[in-house]
């Protein structure tokens, strides 16, 4: 079962909540972050990425953790952020693209994540894992959301949507692309009594973005038990719920600098020769990726689409077992055969030769950087379902890097969890 907990949480003053919160840490450089700090000197970016402001210490150097808890403090003097009086949970709200989503912030237990009541489908970095740790551990709090799924049994969406009917929100900012976010505050006691039980009926959880803050949550709670400085509250971190069927998923697109020893010609004769289908388009509907032109033959079907010299290729083949939860991915037979099989990149994580971009940006995107010269080849790639990441955490699996790109996007700085 599901323990939630609720948490008073520290939060901008209402005058400076369109402000403050900001893109989560891992999604700008130090230098992108630096820009936004420049143009919004109440980004939350000062606490998250405190690198930002720090440019000629080393990353990892004590003095930059330390800058994190002194802005962190300050903001609290200063009152652009406050606690509230006593425990809640908050119903956090976006609005994209006209489509609402609707989820629970609260607290879990670190326990939960040990015993696998949490459920993950990927590696944490070490390097990634070591910051966040001393991130958290510094400044003492969570200052950024785990983002969770749960199989709603039937009435958790619905009833948490119905929290905040007719309500004001406590915390609101609207995005530079124009996506609204608002917090709305849950004390009721009953309310909270309600939520709690809701939550006993689910079984587990699954993080859908995350997995480095949830383990760095984890590694705090027994560094600080090992050094007597354990607190309840760093026994729990942060999280938002969001029910599995109510999220939207992308893919993640690839982008490889140079074709190695390849010509288009001959990267084509290769493909036909292991066995896929390559059929070119002169232009792809920029609007949204959902080209799925063989969905309809009998056996499941690998389809992606190659950007290269100014042309998009669908390339297709049989998925060979279906029944392989992750070998049958788009993702891991792209790597496999293609990415390391033909490029030679066999490091996912750490070639140099390999990019990413996030699935929700438009097409045109990827021809721009092609057409650049920057990269040479960039692939797009259709979205995992959300049942097939579910069916690999229950299993144990670990699927590729950046297989997944969820939304809603969390902005972080509008609901915190302090631990000391």
């Amino acid at each position: 079962m599901v323990q939630i907990y609720s948490f008073a949480a520290v939060r901008p003053g209402r005058p400076y909540s369109e402000k403050i919160p900001s893109v989560p840490y891992d999604v700008v450089t130090a230098e992108e972050a630096r820009e936004c700090i420049e143009k919004n000197t109440m980004s939350f970016l000062r606490v998250s990425r405190p690198d930002a402001e720090l440019p000629d210490v080393p990353p990892n150097d004590d003095r930059v953790y330390q800058r994190s808890r002194e802005v962190f403090d300050g903001m609290l003097a200063d009152g652009l952020m406050e606690r509230d009086p006593e425990p809640g949970m908050y119903v956090y709200r976006a609005v994209q693209d006209g489509e609402e989503f609707v989820g629970l912030v609260c607290c879990v237990g670190t326990e939960d994540y040990e015993n696998r009541t949490i459920r993950r489908h990927e590696l944490t970095r070490y390097d990634k894992e070591e910051d966040r740790t001393r991130h958290i551990d510094v400044v003492g709090a969570n200052t950024g959301l785990v983002f969770l799924l749960y199989r709603d049994p039937g009435e958790i969406f619905s009833h948490v949507r119905s929290l905040i009917d007719g309500a004001q929100p406590d915390g609101s900012t609207t995005t530079a692309s124009g996506v609204l976010h608002e917090v709305y505050r849950i004390a009721d006691e009953a309310a909270l009594a309600r939520l709690e039980s809701l939550f006993a009926a689910v079984p587990e959880t699954y993080i859908a973005d995350g997995h480095h803050r949830a383990k760095s949550a984890v590694n705090v709670a027994e560094r600080r038990r090992s050094e007597g400085r354990f607190t309840e509250e760093a026994g729990k971190f942060m999280t938002v719920l969001f029910a599995h069927d109510r999220v939207r998923i992308h893919g993640y697109s690839r982008l490889v600098t140079d074709l190695g020893d390849y010509t288009l010609p001959r990267l084509i004769d290769a493909l036909l020769t292991a066995g896929w289908t390559v059929r070119p388009y002169r232009k792809v509907e920029a609007a949204g990726y959902q080209i799925q032109p063989l969905a309809a033959r009998d056996a499941p079907v690998h389809v992606m689409h190659f950007y290269l010299e100014g042309t998009w290729y669908e390339v297709s083949r049989p998925v060979a077992d279906p029944d392989d939860l992750i070998g049958s991915l788009d993702v891991s037979v792209l790597q496999k055969d293609v990415l390391e099989g033909m490029f030679g990149i066999s490091d996912p994580r750490g070639d140099p030769r390999l990019h990413y971009m996030g699935g929700a940006q438009p097409l045109s995107g990827l021809e721009q950087l092609v057409d650049s010269g920057k990269y040479a080849l960039a692939v797009a790639m259709q979205p995992v379902p959300v049942e097939t990441v579910l069916a690999i955490a229950d299993a144990d699996g670990v699927m590729p890097p950046k297989s997944t790109w969820f939304e809603p996007k969390l902005l972080s700085g509008l609901v915190i969890h302090t631990i000391d």
